[in-house]
């Protein structure tokens, strides 16, 4: 079993130039970053099209993990010619078997990539922006309202709210925080609990375990 994620930025037409070519700089280093930090082949993750992203993961119980990077990466980017231009991804992840395995992960195939692909279509007419699709019908309806939720959270996040979301995800203590930053760590504590992290990180531990479990015993 793999993880496939499928995932696109939300109105990149609108986007100035200058800063698309921010977000897709940022995406390449998170996916070179995310490569080394789990041993993942950065060479799964491509952009194509200029604003859409797919890309395999090895471990799935790691698809969630990846993705909050992802979008927090992004969430915490600023324009600072217009405060109100935003970058935003719409992401998908399947989980499934892969039938066919190619150097480009265009030309791959399998339940995996079936189940990713035709989520992120569908989430293009319900304005969700995070959905989990595998075989398992159970799990689907678990993580269908929890990661619902989660989308309610950060949408209404501040780019510093997602900023210090980002740096939590990769295990950072609030008192390193707030020197990488250059505030008190007061201040990241507010934002912290602001985020949601709480159960944020409640959210992605349950889907390690769920994942990790689920398919474990199908082996």
């Amino acid at each position: 079993m793999v993880a496939v994620i499928s995932a696109d930025l939300i109105d990149s037409s609108s986007y100035p130039t200058e800063f698309l070519d921010l977000v897709i700089e940022t995406m390449q280093k998170e996916f070179d970053f995310f490569a080394k930090y789990f041993s993942e082949e950065k060479s799964n993750f491509k952009i194509y099209r200029g604003d859409s992203v797919q890309g395999m993961l090895t471990n799935p119980e790691n698809a969630l993990l990846f993705s909050l990077f992802l979008k927090t990466a992004l969430n915490k980017l600023e324009y600072e010619k217009d405060s109100a231009i935003k970058a935003d991804l719409r992401i998908a992840i399947g989980i499934g078997s892969i039938d066919l395995k190619r150097d480009e992960i265009s030309e791959s195939n399998g339940k995996a990539f079936q189940l990713s692909g035709r989520t992120l279509d569908e989430m293009k007419f319900t304005g969700r922006k995070l959905m989990l699709k595998t075989p398992n019908i159970d799990l689907n309806l678990e993580f269908y309202t929890s990661l619902a939720l989660f989308d309610f959270i950060a949408d209404r996040w501040s780019t510093a709210s997602a900023e210090v979301i980002y740096y939590l995800l990769q295990d950072y203590k609030e008192k390193e925080i707030a020197k990488i930053l250059g505030i008190s760590q007061s201040a990241v504590n507010q934002r912290k609990k602001t985020a949601g992290w709480d159960p944020i990180s409640d959210l992605l531990t349950r889907f390690k375990e769920k994942i990790s479990a689920t398919f474990k015993e199908q082996e």
